[in-house]
C-alpha cells in the first residue's frame, strides 16, 4: 500500500482575508502531486469574529452562511467556498479532516444571572467564594439563523463554567451551580480538574448536551462530505462522550477517520487514553513532538539514538500521528516549543521515511508563518523527503541506532515498487558516516542523495553494504537514482 500523508492546512497567523478555502482549492492539485493525500483543515464554524482562528466557536451550525457577529463568512471563507475546496480536494484524492471543536463556547448573544462559585485557578477544585450571583455570558440564541439546522438554543444550564462575571467585571474560573453541576472527573487531572479550559465551558454531564454535539457531528459531516475529524482539546473533554462521539459516526461510517488532540508529553497517559476510547481514535504524538523539540534545542547534547524512546510512534504505531510542529507550538502561541531551523528537515526525516506512524506536515513549516515575526517555509528542504516517501520508503526496516550522534536506518524497498528503497542517515554533531546493508542484490548500484546535501555518489559493495556518509549536524537520504 503507498504510504498516505496529512498536512495541516494552516497555521496560525493567516491573514484574515476569507480567501483561505479558495487558496486551498487552488493548492488541491500541486499538494497531491507533492505527496499529500490527506489534509486537516482549521475549524469550519462560526467564530467570535471574522478575524477569530475558530477555537473561540461561537454557532456550530454556522459554516459561513449567516449575518452573524458582524460577518456572513468566517476567518477562511463561505460555506459555498467550502463546499468547493472539499470537491477540489476529492477530486485529485486528497481525504479532508475537519478540526472540531466541542470543548466551550464563546461570544454568547445575551448575559444570565446564575449563582457560581469561584475556584482556583491553580486547583479547580478548591473553592475561593460562596455561592453567588453572577452576570455571565452563557446565552445564545443565534439571531442570525434562527431555528435553520437546529432549534437548540444554550443557556447556562448547558454549561458547568465560566471565565468572566459581568456583574463584578472580573475574570476568574467559575464554577456553575446547579442541579448536577460539577466539574466533569473523566477529564485530565492537571490543576485538580482540567474540565475547564476557556470561555463557557460545556457541560457533558448533561444529557441533553450529548444528544445535541452528537447531532451535530453527524450533520456536519453529511453536509460537508467530509472524510474524519481533528478533535481539539479532548483531555478537557468526558473521555467516555468522545468514545460515545466517534462511534456514534462510525457506526454509519465505519471508514470515517479521526485523530485526537490529547496534549500530553507522558506516553502512559496517551495509552490510558487511547485505551478509554477503545482505539476509536488516533492521537498527535506528543511525546515525540517534544523530544524533537528537545533535540533541536540541545544539538550535540542530545543522544540521538533515544529519539524515539517513550513516543507514540515507537509503543502505538498504529494509533501515532506524528508531527514536527504546529499552529499551537509555533513561536508565540500557547505551547510554544518551535523546533528549531537546523534540526527541521532532520525531524521531518524521522517522521516521514519510516515504516510506522501517520506523518503530518505543517502549513507553516511548508509556506511559512505570517504575522509580526514572519518566518519562510521550507518547501525545498521537504519536497525531497516527500518524493521519496511516495516513491522509495518501502520494506523492511533496520535501524542502525548504535550512536549517540550517527543514526541511520535502511528501507528495504517492494518488489513491486521499482527503484524502491532507501538509506538515511542523521547527525547532530560532525560529518559522519553509517555503514548500512542494503542488500546484495544491490552490488554495484551508485546511489545518491535525495536532499541534494552531498553531492557524491555510494557505490554499493559486493557484500551488499554501502558507507553513506552524512554532513555535520544534517541528514542525507540516499537511494537509487531515477
Amino acid at each position: 500500500m503507498e504510504n498516505k500523508t496529512m498536512m495541516q492546512f494552516f497555521e496560525w497567523h493567516l491573514v484574515a482575508d476569507g480567501q483561505h478555502w479558495n487558496r486551498l482549492k487552488e493548492q488541491a492539485g500541486k499538494l497531491k502531486e507533492a505527496g499529500i493525500d490527506s489534509v486537516w483543515i482549521p475549524p469550519v464554524t462560526k467564530a467570535a469574529s471574522k478575524d477569530d482562528n475558530g477555537y473561540g466557536v461561537y454557532d456550530v451550525y454556522d459554516l459561513g452562511e449567516f449575518d452573524q457577529k458582524g460577518t456572513i463568512r468566517t476567518k477562511y471563507g463561505t460555506k459555498e467556498e467550502l463546499h468547493d475546496a472539499i470537491e477540489a480536494c476529492h477530486n485529485v484524492g486528497i481525504q479532508v479532516y475537519v478540526d472540531v471543536v466541542m470543548n466551550h463556547k464563546a461570544a454568547a448573544d445575551e448575559k444570565e444571572t446564575i449563582k457560581a462559585i469561584e475556584v482556583n485557578p491553580e486547583n479547580r477544585e478548591e473553592e475561593i467564594s460562596e455561592p453567588h450571583d453572577i452576570e455571565a455570558w452563557t446565552k445564545f440564541t443565534f439571531p442570525g439563523r434562527g431555528d435553520t439546522y437546529s432549534p437548540f438554543k444554550w443557556n447556562f444550564q448547558h454549561f458547568n463554567g465560566t471565565d468572566y462575571d459581568n456583574k463584578a467585571k472580573k475574570a476568574g474560573v467559575f464554577r456553575i451551580v446547579g442541579e448536577n453541576k460539577m466539574w466533569n472527573t473523566n477529564v485530565d487531572d492537571e490543576f485538580g480538574n482540567y474540565d475547564y479550559l476557556m470561555f463557557a465551558n460545556i457541560d457533558y454531564n448533561n444529557e441533553l448536551v450529548q444528544n445535541e454535539m452528537i447531532s451535530w457531528g453527524k450533520w456536519l459531516n453529511k453536509t460537508l462530505n467530509c472524510d474524519g475529524y481533528r478533535l481539539d482539546a479532548i483531555k478537557h473533554i468526558n473521555h467516555s462522550f468522545i468514545k460515545k462521539f466517534a462511534n456514534s459516526i462510525l457506526d454509519e461510517q465505519e471508514d470515517f477517520y479521526y485523530v485526537g488532540e490529547f496534549w500530553k508529553a507522558d506516553i502512559n497517559e496517551c495509552q490510558e487514553f487511547l485505551e478509554q476510547t477503545d482505539y476509536t481514535i488516533d492521537l498527535f504524538d506528543v511525546p515525540l513532538h517534544y523530544k524533537l523539540h528537545t533535540a533541536s534545542v540541545e544539538g550535540s547534547n542530545f543522544d540521538l539514538s533515544t529519539i524515539f524512546e517513550g513516543t507514540l510512534v515507537k509503543e502505538n504505531p498504529l494509533n501515532g500521528v506524528t508531527f514536527v510542529d504546529n499552529h499551537d507550538t509555533q513561536p508565540d502561541e500557547s505551547l510554544e516549543s518551535w523546533v528549531e531551523d537546523w534540526f527541521k528537515q532532520i525531524a521531518y526525516s524521522l517522521i516521514l521515511l519510516r515504516k510506522d506512524g501517520y506523518p503530518t506536515i505543517f502549513y507553516g513549516d511548508y509556506f511559512g508563518i505570517g504575522g509580526e515575526h514572519p518566518i519562510e517555509g521550507k518547501k525545498a528542504a521537504i519536497d525531497p523527503l516527500l518524493y521519496v516517501r511516495k516513491k522509495k520508503a518501502y520494506g523492511k526496516q533496520d535501524d542502525y541506532f548504535d550512536n549517540p550522534h550517527v543514526i541511520g536506518w535502511v528501507r528495504h524497498g517492494e518488489t513491486e515498487i521499482e527503484r524502491s528503497g532507501c538509506a538515511v542517515v542523521i547527525s547532530n554533531k560532525e560529518e559522519g558516516s553509517k555503514k548500512m546493508f542494503v542488500g546484495e542484490a544491490r552490488s554495484g548500484e551508485e546511489w545518491i542523495d535525495f536532499t541534494n546535501t552531498r553531492k557524491d555518489r555510494v557505490k554499493i559493495g559486493k557484500d551488499g553494504f554501502g558507507n553513506f556518509p552524512v554532513n555535520a549536524q544534517s541528514v542525507s537520504v540516499w537511494g537509487l537514482a531515477v
